[in-house]
């Protein structure tokens, strides 16, 4: 069966903050100047926010420059920023320390943002943008002098052995002048045009986190409006970079979250584990005694920060928001950069379009880009994510200088190194025994992964291939003690052995995964490569 194929002006790839911004940016400059743009959104969650997972506290700059009267329009921006407070964590003790500049939360919100997109979402499709949920971004198309063409949805109906069923459906091509790729942290189809363009030629390897989070209900009488927490230190040992966030929401609802920098090199470290040993600990378990888990998650982020960013452009298309790797790490927010770095994309997109004979590839995007406040905002932090490559407390001198006294303003960048690269042996790590969950505050995987409402298509081809099935256990088992077992906050990987104990094989517990990609990020011979599943499958947040 063909493929049909659909036209537009610009094709965006995910609904999230900066795939919407550069949509709703494009149909206002063409109310703007009477000119029609055509622009679609393809999203391969079942619904807009179903994959979208943050802390999140936002900055409403970005979103003022879409809209300035949100409040009018009725953002879901209703818990304003209360009171701010950083933990050092030991295993029994909470020490307040003074909050650094770049996380003061005045002025700032706690948000869903998957309630965030779904809201952007309706002022995109107002303003006449066509967003199409449940259709996943499974090819990239090319035109025969090598610009890219648009993008392929992925077939429907395909069974586990590759041949199509009787509900066979053929994806669906979407050509366009312009696509815009906003895939999120560690997109599918942002890494073939790394690869193809060499778009990482000139930048440090990104590098990454893994953010696990929960949803909770608590007692009304611990709940505090507006409350920000973040936390450092225990679980995690010195040389581990990573920390806690709580952030009480509206309706007696926290959202609590432990982020760990996936350069990390004890092969024996689980980071599921870890978020629920946290819980554990005396300061914080009061808070959710007497409470209900309503959600689970887990995505990878992008914390290479300006070292990190590719070339941005390519003749056809543009990266936008976390595939390009905007994060300000400090700051622990993205939501304003990627939206911003939308905003920016729609603006120089919008611009070449206009012209009789539009350019292949957008070089005014970057360089726009740089002239605004996103490059300088990530130019005067580049320094001090990487400065924790070196552990804990070199990380906390080095930034509280980098704050107070060079001001972003040295002469000097500190570079990043790929995350698998910085596993280490399991021999030269000692194990860790992580107590077992109480099932109060803390949780073991499947059960978590129940309540994030995941669910794939199970006849359909495993979304994790192996580039080589037999490295699983000649290498990483025989080397790294398997830590796809530990990495993998949903229990996708699994090692099994027969009745005796021997013959171990990798199991993939597809069904099980949450699309957070760390796989595809820190296999140390990055041999496993997450692609999208059928359109629609996943996780669904609710209010994540």
């Amino acid at each position: 069966m063909e493929r049909e194929s659909m036209e537009f002006d610009v094709v965006v790839i995910g609904a999230g903050p900066s795939g919407l911004a550069t949509a709703i940016r494009l149909r206002q400059l063409a109310a703007e100047t009477g000119r029609e743009v055509s622009v679609c959104v393809l999203e391969k969650g079942s619904e807009v926010g179903a994959h979208i997972l943050s802390g999140a506290v936002i900055e409403t700059g970005a979103l003022a420059e879409l809209f300035p009267d949100w409040r009018e329009r009725g953002a879901p921006l209703n818990t304003p920023a209360g009171d701010d407070r950083l933990l050092f964590l030991t295993e029994s003790r909470a020490i307040r320390l003074p909050t650094p500049p770049q996380m003061n939360n005045h002025g700032n919100y706690v948000v869903s943002l998957g309630n965030v997109c779904r809201w952007l979402a309706e002022q995109a499709e107002a303003l006449g943008v066509e967003i199409f949920p449940g259709f996943a971004a499974a090819e990239v198309l090319y035109h025969e002098d090598g610009r890219v063409k648009g993008v392929a949805t992925g077939d429907m109906g395909i069974g586990k052995d590759g041949q199509p069923t009787a509900n066979h459906t053929p994806g669906v091509e979407l050509h366009a002048s312009q696509t815009v790729f906003a895939e999120g942290c560690r997109g599918s189809l942002t890494k073939t045009l790394f690869e193809r363009f060499d778009l990482r030629k000139d930048c440090d390897p990104q590098t990454y986190g893994i953010g696990i989070k929960e949803l909770w209900e608590i007692e009304p009488a611990k709940h505090k409006v507006g409350t920000i927490m973040h936390t450092v230190g225990w679980p995690l040992d010195s040389q581990t970079y990573g920390g806690s966030f709580l952030y009480h929401l509206e309706n007696n609802q926290v959202a609590v979250g432990f982020v760990i920098g996936l350069d990390y090199a004890n092969p024996h470290l689980s980071p599921f584990d870890e978020f629920q040993r946290f819980k554990t600990h005396p300061a914080i378990r009061s808070t959710f005694e007497g409470g209900q888990r309503i959600s689970y998650g887990a995505r990878a982020l992008s914390e290479g920060g300006l070292q990190s960013i590719p070339r941005l452009t390519f003749p056809g298309g543009v990266l936008v928001g976390d595939t390009a790797g905007f994060l300000n790490v400090p700051k622990i927010k993205g939501t304003h950069t990627a939206m911003k770095s939308g905003i920016t994309a729609a603006e120089s997109v919008f611009a070449a379009l206009g012209v009789d004979h539009p350019p292949a590839e957008v070089t005014s995007y970057p360089e726009a880009l740089k002239r605004g406040w996103l490059w300088d905002e990530l130019k005067t932090v580049r320094n001090i994510r990487p400065s924790f490559h070196r552990g804990l407390w070199a990380g906390f001198a080095y930034s509280a200088l980098e704050t107070y006294l060079f001001r972003g303003k040295g002469p000097w960048t500190f570079h990043n190194k790929a995350d698998h690269d910085r596993l280490g042996r399991a021999a030269d790590h000692p194990k860790i025994a992580y107590p077992k969950p109480d099932g109060v505050v803390s949780f073991d995987k499947l059960s978590s992964v129940y309540i994030s409402n995941t669910n794939h298509e199970e006849n359909q081809p495993a979304h994790l291939k192996l580039t080589d099935p037999t490295v699983a256990i000649r290498v990483n088992l025989a080397l790294y003690d398997a830590p796809e077992q530990r990495y993998c906050p949903a229990g996708v990987y699994e090692i099994v052995r027969d009745d005796e104990g021997s013959n171990p094989r990798l199991q993939i517990n597809a069904q099980n995964c949450v699309h957070c990609k760390t796989c595809d990020i820190k296999d140390p011979t990055q041999n496993i490569t997450w692609v999208v599943p059928e359109g629609g499958g996943g996780p669904n947040y609710p209010n994540m």
